[in-house]
This record gives C-alpha cells, structure tokens and sequence, in this order.
C-alpha cells in the first residue's frame, strides 16, 4: 500500500510528467485543496483552476466555468450549444489555445453537461479530434459530498443524453482514459473512532451499532453556553439566516454595521461574507479567511466572540485564546486570467477587490457553505438532509466526535445511498495507476511530442488550402503568388515532410529502447542536430519565400482570405522554429510545451504588402504607391471602382515591366488600344518619373521610319534569363530581384529544357559529369534520393537542370 508521500507524489508525477487526465479524491480533510495550490506554485504547463460556483472559485485562486467558457446556466443539451452564438475575445481565445492543464475543484458539484460544454469550446478553439482539445484534466474533488444541483425539468431535457447528472456522465469524457488517485490519510481528524464512523457514512456501509452511536450525541434542547462557541450547521439557507437574526437581535447594546469596499468586478454571488456586516458586542462569528501574517492569529472556520467594536478594528475572543484578537479589513480578488505580455505565461489578473472584515455570523451556517471548513464544537441539523452527502459534509466539519452535538437523531433514510456513485466508485478503483503506468504514460507523452515536433503535415495542409484558394481566384492575383506558392510546396515536400517522414521511422527504432526518450543519448544527439537543420530551413527558406509572396489584389475579400490562410501557414513555421529552438540542448517535454505556447504567444502576422524592386534596383515600391495613388484619384474624379480604371494586377505588372512606349504599354495584359489612348501617356509619365527614362524617347520612337512591331509581353522568366546572359550569377539574380534562389534556378531550368541556357554554362564540368553517370545509372523515385546519393554539395536546382537536360535530348 503506498504511502501517503508516495501518493501525493505520484499524483503530482501523474499531473506534471505525462498527458494524462487524473481524477483525484479522497476523504474529506485528506489535504485535497492543498494540493492544489501545490500544483498551482509548482507547475511548469500554463494551466486554469475554475470551480462550478463563486465562492469555491474564489477560495480556489480560480474563476467558476461558466465565466471562462461562457457557457449558459440552463441545462446545455448536446447539439444546441451550436446554435447558440457566444462570442470569445481574441485574448480569451490565445488563452484557450495556449492552456496546458485545466483544474476543476470541486467536481462532485458540476453537471455532465457542463463538462460537454468545456469540451466544446476546447475543441472549437483547440484539436476538434481530440476530447478537450487535448488538454490535460485535474479533476479534484470527493462524490460523497455535495452533489451537482439538477432541477427537474432541466433533467428532463437531459436524461435522454445522459445515464446520470454527475460529472463522469459527460460523453466526452467517457472516451477519455483517465487515472483515479484516492487520499486516504485525513488530517482533519485524529480520532479514530470518529475516523471509522464517518467512514462508514461515507461508503454507506454504517452499521446499525454505529449509528446509535452517533445518535448518543443527540441531545434534546440543546441550549449551550454562548461562551462555547458552538455553531449549527443547517441543510437550509433560510433556517441558518433565521437562527442568525434571531440570535443578535437578542443581544443587548448597539449594532454596528460596517460597510464593505467593492471595486471592479465583484459579482453579489461571490461576496464571501455581507457587504453591509452587522455585528454587537456577544454576536458569534467565524473567521472565513486564513490569518496570512506571520502570528498566524486565525484561520477559516474559527469561532469567536465579538467583544469589542470600533471603526476600523474588531475584537475578537476564541475560546482556546487567551488574548483577543485584534481583526482588521482584509482584501479578497476576483480575478480574469489573462497572458503576461513580459513573461508569456497564463496569469490571474485581478479585475475586482473586496475589502470587508473577515468574519460573519456564526450561530449557523448552510452544510453546502460549510464545505471546506473545521469546526471544534457544531449542532449538526440533518434531519431534513434532502441531498447525497450532506449528512457526510455536516458531520466531517468537526474534529472530534466530542465536539459535536444533534439536533435530532440522525434517521438511518437521511444517509442517502446511490447505487450509481456505488458503481463509480468501484471504477474508480480500477483506474488507480500504478509506478510502471506512470513510467509508460511519461514515455507515451515524450513520444508523442516528439511525434508533434517532427511533423510538417499541418504546414503541407496549410499551403495546400492556400494554393486552391489562389488557383480558385487566379484572375485576381498576381501570377507571382502562384509561382512563389508552388516553390514552397517543392521546398517544403523536399527539404521538410520527405525528411521528417524519414526520421519518423528513426524514432520508432529509438522508442523501442526502454529507457525514456529524454534519457536516451543516442536520441537526444540526432534531435540536436535534426533541430538544427530544421531551425535553419525555416528561418533561412520557408519563411522568406513564403514572406516574398505578394498578396495585391482589388477584391478585398480575397485578399482577406489569403492573407488569412498565408498568416495560419507563416505563423505554424513560426511555432515550429521555436520548438525546435528549444532543442539545441535536447529535448525535454516541460522545455518543449514551453517554447512552443511561446512561440504561439510572440508570433505577429507579417503586413502583407506589395514589395516589387525594378531590375536595376530602383525601389519598384515606390512606383507601385504612385500609380495606385493616381488610380484611385482617377476613379473618384469619374465615381468609379479602381479596378475599373486599372485593375490592381495590371498594376503590378506596369510596376514589373516598367514600360515607356506605347507599343511596350500594349504588351502589359489589361491594356488595350483604347485605354492606352485614354491614359497611357499618364501611365507613361509617372513610370518616367521613377524609372528616370527621358521624355524624348517617347518622341524619338514615333518620329522612328518603321514602326517597330508589337512587343511580346515580358514574363519574370525573360528578365531572369537577360541577366544570366548579362553575365549575373544566379546568387547575384536572386539578390537583385529579392527572390529565392529556388525561384532563379526554376526560371532557368525551363530555359535548359528548351535548349536556350547549356548546362555548361551552369555547372562546373566535374559536378555535371558525376550527375549525368548518376543519373544513367540510376532511376531515382524523388530528387531527394538522388540529392542523398550525390551529396551535400549538389543542390536540388542542379539536379533539376540536368533532368531537364535528358528530358530534351529524349
């Protein structure tokens, strides 16, 4: 049986090392609630606590459910939560995306749809496969107390969906695995008669022997002394208020009521204590906050006695005090979580205060608002007990048998037995984990997040939608974005998805090892240098190529959802530089999870604009400005849309070929007869200005003794080739037209298939004899594997001239 360190232990393992959701109980007093805040200050993930109501939030350092996921407060019947319209903030939502491990306190008290609920939105924003978008679950909490509050009619709409109302009811997660991990060592109580009889009411297995027992602290009238500080614990609201106001109107004296401070958000149903406090000298109270200085004078649950009221101080006598305590204004926060834009990390952000004495009035108080607290002395009111674990939560306040006291006996019908919480309980026997499934669910998880971390398929899946959308609307956008796009998918599908699937068969070898894959040397060596090479293809080739890409276009909704699409695809090679940034060392998971919501967190979608530079390296940018900005004037002088005077590619391609003749005007695709007779020598005349061409040249054309004839319209490839030709190396190509050096190389291999560029001219006669034996020799399935025979120092461009070399001569 594993101790009571060995089972905080391995539930903090369970929580912090793997992915596995874990559902952690116990009785009550087991120190549940501390480790929560254990949890809190130790974990590395971004993670959320949230409770189903106000108050348990707010002890919990959290926020309810329904204010983080907005959800609604009626039953939530599966199917309509899609209908329903609930907008989320940008904030909110990078927050979602981002969360690592969600805590849920006191989950004996949240329905099953609530649960859905939570995992609607974490799929909508997150994984829509995975249950809870893939965030991993603590759930905290005991079923034999206070259970989630269902009205009739609300199960009425539900039972149709679900077998019980309870939180292990929830569809999503009944196909979720998750580890039960049960505290058995209380606190609380010492006693172990006590121990075994709340036991007994616990797993409803009290014999009729014990029960009498407890039934001999029923004592008929029960009027103690004031000074004892005695609190009743009642099931209902009304009869706790009812005691309490007739208790301090009998007191004699002034009343004082003090008047708390309530600033931001701070909703009524959260207030922890009355904002208008009315208290005498005699009245009881209970301290409902723990004492955070160094005296440690009080903590929540502790019962006293008024004896003293002034402005700003309260004085309090305990009974197992020899001196009052001096009480003073304390400050409760209501907080938003939210993203530290320094540290990146998930952090609650008060939005509300609330400043009041940390006391109330503590002749009685409901069982439901008692949960969480001790009592030395309590009259337990159960009688009426109407729901599961009421009587349990009552008894279980108090820390010794001899400190409690019945109102009426205890009937045997008010200890309330489930058969479904009988039959979840056994379930949850079976789920408790054992060293070797820690051990395993570490591994799964560092496989699987090395399986995430060397995988381009949500890149390839981006660009793939990217280039349908350009090719569905490829009349409206440069011929440019297409051509960049298809060197992106070669480059991607080449030098990343054929490599990664490659090394995705390594790491299966790797896995078979039994050691963790953070211990395993072998491993870490090739994810360093795996990373490395990853880290540069991206920063140094996708990103930039994918940044050159120009998005101009007149219909703005297209542009829109290019632009969309680009930023998911700019900023998933973002996010993947990053984490493999975070392996130069090795990996680690915690490291990786890190660096990737990081990475998330710092991405900003690059402005997507027009960026053109002429040939001889006048800023083409420039011109593009002019001409649009007398676009846009010409169209409103005349009313018009400004495509309907010059459509933006046209545009483009003026920019791109600067012409300054009409006969090189009527080569420009959008230009007509008519239109260069309508605006052609404007056109003409602002290209002049940037391209500092000379107005006679126009003159000196017409005044020419044949006409020339009508030029052909220049692509991007010609002016490649003119350069080449000019002497340029390919590098100096690139850099001059601020291209990849891919792009260069795919202009010119067109040129070598029909024979106007020699491969002489291309490669050196060594390097092109040892591609053409390779090739004479070998039927290759990819250019990868030639590129893996032939070595480093030949270059996928190279590869491509020769082929289409073979391709001529066939």
């Amino acid at each position: 049986m594993p101790s009571v360190n060995e089972k905080l232990e391995l539930a903090y393992n369970f929580v912090l090392h793997t992915n596995r959701n874990v559902f952690l109980t116990g009785k009550a007093g087991t120190g549940k609630t501390t480790f929560l805040h254990q949890i809190k200050q130790a974990s590395a993930k971004r993670l959320m606590v949230v409770a189903p109501t106000g108050v348990a939030a707010m002890n919990a350092g959290g926020v309810t459910i329904h204010s983080l996921f907005q959800l609604p407060f009626g039953p939530i019947v599966p199917g309509a939560m899609q209908r329903e319209t609930r907008k989320f903030t940008r904030e909110k939502i990078r927050l979602l995306r981002t969360l690592d491990l969600l805590v849920i306190d006191e989950i004996s008290m949240v329905r099953a749809d609530v649960l859905d609920g939570i995992d609607d939105v974490l799929r909508r924003y997150r994984n829509r496969q995975e249950p809870f978008g893939g965030v991993q679950l603590l759930m905290i909490g005991d079923m034999q107390q206070l259970p989630p509050v269902i009205k009739d009619e609300d199960w009425a709409l539900l039972k149709p969906h679900y077998q019980t109302g309870y939180f292990f009811g929830s569809k999503a997660l009944r196909v979720t695995p998750y580890v039960s991990i049960e505290l058995t060592h209380i606190y609380r109580q010492s006693d172990a008669q006590f121990i075994n009889l709340l036991n007994g009411i616990r797993e409803k297995t009290i014999t009729r022997t014990q029960l009498d027992e407890l039934n001999q602290r029923y004592v008929p009238d029960f009027s103690p002394d004031e000074k004892e500080g005695y609190i009743t614990l009642s099931t209902h609201n009304a009869s706790a208020q009812q005691i309490n106001t007739q208790k301090l109107q009998a007191l004699k004296g002034r009343s004082r009521t003090y008047t708390a401070t309530v600033e931001g958000e701070c909703p009524v149903h959260t207030f922890p204590t009355e904002a208008e406090l009315e208290l005498k000298v005699g009245a009881q109270v209970m301290f409902i906050k723990n004492d955070i200085s160094r005296d440690k004078l009080y903590y929540n649950g502790k019962i006293g006695r008024v004896v003293d009221l002034d402005d700003d101080v309260i004085y309090v006598r305990c009974p197992s005090d020899d001196d009052d305590i001096a009480v003073y204004p304390v400050e409760w926060t209501n907080v938003r979580y939210s993203l530290d834009p320094a540290t990146k990390e998930i952090k609650a952000e008060p939005i509300g205060r609330f400043v009041q004495f940390p006391l109330k009035l503590a002749w009685a108080i409901t069982i439901h608002k008692s949960q969480g607290l001790t009592f030395e002395k309590a009259i337990i009111d159960a009688s009426a007990a109407f729901a599961h674990g009421q009587v349990y939560v009552a008894l279980s306040r108090c820390k010794s048998l001899e400190g409690l006291v019945l109102r009426t006996p205890i009937p045997s019908h008010s200890i309330k037995t489930e058969q479904t919480l009988e039959d979840f309980h056994e379930q949850v026997q079976q789920r408790i984990p054992t060293a070797q499934e820690l051990l395993d669910s570490r591994r799964t998880n560092q496989e699987s997040l090395l399986r995430e971390l060397f995988s381009f398929e949500l890149a390839a899946s981006l660009l793939y939608r990217a280039q349908k959308l350009v090719r569905d609307n490829a009349d409206n956008l440069p011929d440019e974005l297409s051509a960049g796009l298809n060197q992106l998918n070669d480059l991607l599908r080449e030098k990343a998805r054929e490599v990664t699937i490659r090394f995705q068969q390594h790491l299966s070898a790797y896995f078979a090892d039994n050691r963790l894959p953070e211990e395993n040397g072998a491993l870490q060596e090739r994810v360093i240098k795996a990373g490395a090479y990853f880290q540069a293809l991206i920063g140094d080739e996708l990103l930039p190529l994918l940044r050159q890409c120009p998005t101009d276009c007149d219909n703005q909704q297209i542009r829109e959802a290019v632009v969309e699409v680009l930023d998911e695809l700019e900023k998933e090679l973002f996010i993947k530089s990053g984490s493999f940034q975070s392996c130069q060392h090795g990996f680690n998971a915690l490291t990786y999870l890190q660096a990737r919501n990081r990475a998330e967190l710092d991405f900003q979608p690059a402005r997507r604009k027009v960026e053109v530079l002429a040939t001889d390296g006048s800023a083409g940018s420039s011109l593009y400005k002019a001409l649009m900005k007398w676009r846009n004037d010409k169209a409103g002088e005349h009313d018009l849309s400004g495509y309907m005077v010059l459509p933006q590619k046209t545009v483009y391609e003026l920019v791109k070929l600067r012409p300054t003749t009409t006969d090189e005007l009527l080569a420009v695709k959008g230009f007509g007869k008519t239109k260069v007779k309508q605006i052609g020598e404007e056109v003409l005349q602002i290209i002049r200005e940037y391209a500092g061409k000379p107005e006679r040249r126009e003159a000196s054309a017409k005044k020419s003794a044949s006409p020339k004839p009508k030029k052909e319209k220049i692509d991007t490839r010609a002016i490649t080739l003119a350069l080449f030709q000019a002497g340029r190396t390919i590098d100096e190509i690139a850099a001059e037209r601020s291209m990849a050096v891919l792009t260069i190389e795919g202009h010119l291999a067109q040129y070598v298939r029909h024979g106007e560029v020699s491969l002489d001219a291309l490669l050196p006669p060594d390097k092109l004899k040892r591609i053409r034996q390779y090739f004479a020799s070998n039927q290759p399935g990819s250019l990868s594997e030639a590129k893996n025979a032939l070595g480093k120092d030949v270059t996928y461009g190279e590869l491509r001239f020769v082929l289409n070399a073979l391709r001529t001569d066939d």
